[in-house]
C-alpha cells in the first residue's frame, strides 16, 4: 500500500520559496546544534559551521524579497507551506524536550 499523498505545497513566489527552504535549513542545522538533545559535539560543530552559510542565505533570501516589492509575509500561506514540509517536526528540535517526569 502505497503512502498517503502530501497535502499540495501553496502557491508562492519564487522569493517565497527561498525563504521557506533557506529557512528550514536552518532550523535543522540549529536542531543538530541544540545542547539539550543528544549528539556529539564535533556533529554540532560541523553544523554551526554550515550555519554562517545558510544564515547568510536566509538573509540573503529576505533581501530580495523586499528589494521584489515582497514588503509584507503571508504568515497564513507560509505556516502552511512550512506544516507541509514537515516544519512542525523540524522546529520542534530547536526547543527544549519535555522535562522528564512533565
Amino acid at each position: 500500500m502505497l503512502p498517503p499523498e502530501p497535502p499540495p505545497l501553496p502557491a508562492l513566489t519564487r522569493a517565497e520559496g527561498e525563504l521557506i527552504d533557506r529557512y528550514l535549513e536552518v532550523v535543522d542545522l540549529l536542531g543538530r546544534i541544540n545542547p539539550a538533545l543528544e549528539g556529539d559535539t564535533y556533529r554540532g560543530l560541523r553544523a554551526a559551521q554550515a550555519l554562517v552559510a545558510k544564515a547568510s542565505a536566509l538573509r540573503d533570501a529576505l533581501a530580495v524579497m523586499h528589494w521584489r516589492g515582497e514588503t509584507e509575509l503571508h504568515t497564513t500561506t507560509l505556516a502552511r507551506a512550512l506544516r507541509v514540509l514537515d516544519g512542525e517536526r523540524r522546529t520542534a528540535r530547536v526547543s527544549l524536550p519535555p522535562t522528564p517526569g512533565s
